[in-house]
């Protein structure tokens, strides 16, 4: 199977990976538009722990170096702490807290385009070696 960059989903979500350059961290932007909001123009949930996801996940993906690996979030944990709405752009920094060979620990937090905080999050994912 071959890795397709960026996936699918990223494109489809419109998130743009726009830092990768420091192992273990990986900063990615989205603007927001209605298609992802619940019927009080709320961006759903669901959507920012996408945005979450990914970013961590290819922190997770960078903190590997010269491995080639695919990795698998196993759990998640996020907090919603303020609305975001269509038309913000917010940015999404992931950091590994602790790396390992096969499980990672991941943290992220969602910024708007003020610097206000939308959401945190943290993970663990399993990581196994790409054969090819």
């Amino acid at each position: 199977m071959t890795v397709q960059i960026p996936p699918n989903c990223d494109l489809t979500l419109g998130l743009t990976c726009v830092d990768k350059a420091t192992p273990g961290r990986s900063v990615w932007r989205v603007v927001l538009d209605e298609r992802f909001t619940n019927p009080a123009g709320v961006v759903q949930g669901g959507f920012l722990s996408a945005i979450a996801d990914s970013a961590m996940g290819a922190s997770v993906v960078t903190a590997a170096g010269e491995r080639k690996v695919h990795v698998a979030n196993t759990s998640m944990k996020i907090s919603f702490l303020r609305p975001a709405r269509p038309g913000m752009t917010l940015t999404c920094t992931a950091q590994v807290t602790k790396p390992g060979r096969v499980v990672s620990f991941v943290n992220a937090r969602i910024e708007d385009d003020h610097g206000q905080l939308i959401a945190t999050a943290s993970s663990n994912y399993v990581i196994s070696d790409r054969t090819e």
